[in-house]
């Protein structure tokens, strides 16, 4: 067995509260609306992710023709594309590493993008060595986690969207 223990196994995250000094489970439930989950992750990225927020919904422009979710950066200045799904998407893996070439070729506007929205040291510090990408869907397929098990590691944290956030 691997860090991931076997191609396809699953992780779950648990939401708890503290009620009386014990932990209880928050039942998850499914999230209507892609939107909606976008807009609570965004507005909590740092405490959720370890993530500071840049942009939403932001666009790839006329060569590459994309809308990333979200991008960030977290706390070593890396940058962070958060792609969201409602439902199980074959194409959410691909997607994601489409804007992950689209970050390598556009590294004078993301760095731009920094420098407007957290300043000139967060943009000097930007470290572009290992960018993350953070995927959040209600289920991924065998094949998603097939494709990104190399990369996979003991640290890693994997959750369908309804084991992330009870909404």
């Amino acid at each position: 067995m691997n860090d991931m223990g076997r191609i396809g196994a699953r992780c779950d995250l648990k939401l708890l509260r503290i009620e009386g000094g014990r932990a209880v489970e928050v039942a998850g439930r499914t999230v209507a609306l892609e939107g909606h989950l976008q807009r609570i992750i965004e507005r909590n990225m740092g405490v959720i992710l370890g993530i500071r927020f840049l942009a939403s919904e932001y666009s790839t422009g006329p060569w590459h023709r994309g809308r990333i979710d979200t991008l960030g950066l977290d706390e070593n200045g890396t940058p962070v594309i958060v792609e969201y799904k409602r439902t199980s998407d074959q194409g959410v893996i691909t997607q994601a590493v489409s804007y992950l070439s689209w970050l390598r070729a556009s590294r004078h506007e993301f760095q731009a993008l920094v420098k407007r929205e957290l300043g000139d040291a967060a943009a000097d510090s930007i470290d572009r060595r290992h960018p993350r990408v953070v995927c959040i869907a209600a289920d991924f397929t065998r094949h998603d986690r097939f494709a990104v098990h190399p990369w996979v590691t003991a640290s890693t944290a994997c959750a369908t969207a309804s084991s992330l956030l009870a909404c």
